[in-house]
């Protein structure tokens, strides 16, 4: 009974985080673009991650759960559930720190952390493969944001353009929603799949991820409470606080996000969202001049980037061989 509290409690906390961390900056760039109705933006959302996982399958929760560590052998459930906490511990801190950070990668670090600490087999290739594509996503939306700013300024403007425009945003958007459900957003399904299998079989080795339609629902339902409640400030961090963002910015942004996570996501990678999303900021901005990005944020940015990986892993490893010896 209390190791299924303890994976409920951790899941209902992960994806109240998540929420706050990853939905609270798609929505938040979404609707600094004029005349976009919010409740059409929270709906796409929440549509996408409803459905998409049942469309195009769950590839991505599955790395979570079986290509960093050996999680499905005897005491893995403990080593995941010490894993996720270690990674939401140190997004806390370093966004405590006024360091904002990717919980995807604290995510791989303190579950890859915690398995080997466990004494449970980590595979190093599979780890790899997983940092490699991560790091490639942001450097892609760099890339597509640049190109993408560059090529919307060399767009005949005409009476209909604000409309042109509008549709953009919202079809690059949608797109946005649907790598995400695809892709970064899986990382709840992994761990609410964990606490379900804990919750009917009790602690012990991890399972394929299944998540039925009700607990999909509820999952949706609390990560959308964890995006509004903190829309307001991570809002206003990414359009304020990197670049002077404008309407084609974040159609720019947007489309380069979508781009970079859903090319992850074919080779079953999990990439930060909102690594490709300020990455694609910063793209479509320094398309019209260096003197556009705020370099500073950035700079804090990638610092809280660079830290997280090396923190979570060390921390969950420390936690793995407390969970060794229970």
């Amino acid at each position: 009974m209390a190791w299924t509290l303890a994976f409920a409690a951790t899941a209902v906390m992960f994806v109240l985080v998540t929420g706050a961390n990853d939905g609270a900056a798609l929505i938040g760039l979404c609707l600094r673009f004029p005349k976009v109705p919010g409740w059409l933006t929270v709906t796409l959302l929440a549509g996408a991650l409803m459905a998409v996982p049942y469309v195009l399958g769950v590839a991505v929760a599955a790395t979570f759960t079986e290509r960093l560590a050996g999680l499905g052998a005897h005491g893995g459930a403990a080593a995941f559930l010490a894993g996720v906490v270690i990674a939401v511990g140190v997004v806390a801190v370093l966004a405590g720190r006024g360091l904002p950070t990717s919980l995807t990668l604290a995510v791989v670090g303190g579950i890859t952390g915690a398995g080997f600490g466990a004494g449970l087999p980590v595979s190093v290739s599979g780890l790899v493969t997983v940092l490699a594509i991560g790091a490639g996503a942001p450097l892609a939306g760099v890339l597509l944001g640049y190109l993408l700013g560059a090529l919307s300024r060399r767009v005949p403007s005409h009476g209909r353009m604000p409309r042109i425009v509008l549709t953009a945003h919202l079809l690059a958007y949608g797109a946005q929603c649907v790598a995400y459900a695809v892709n970064d957003g899986q990382k709840m399904l992994a761990v609410v799949s964990v606490a379900v299998e804990v919750g009917r079989h009790g602690v012990g080795g991890i399972g394929p991820v299944q998540v039925g339609p009700a607990w999909m629902a509820l999952l949706v339902l609390v990560f959308l409470a964890g995006a509004l409640t903190s829309l307001p400030r991570v809002g206003a961090r990414l359009g304020r606080g990197l670049v002077l963002a404008r309407p084609l910015h974040v159609v720019s942004a947007e489309a380069a996000a979508a781009g970079a996570v859903l090319g992850s996501s074919v080779l079953g990678a999990p990439v930060s969202m909102t690594q490709s999303v300020t990455a694609g900021v910063v793209g479509a901005a320094a398309s019209e001049g260096s003197r556009r990005v705020r370099w500073h944020g950035v700079v804090t940015i990638g610092t809280a980037w660079a830290v997280t990986l090396p923190s979570s892993m060390a921390l969950g490893c420390l936690a793995g061989l407390a969970v060794r010896w229970l």
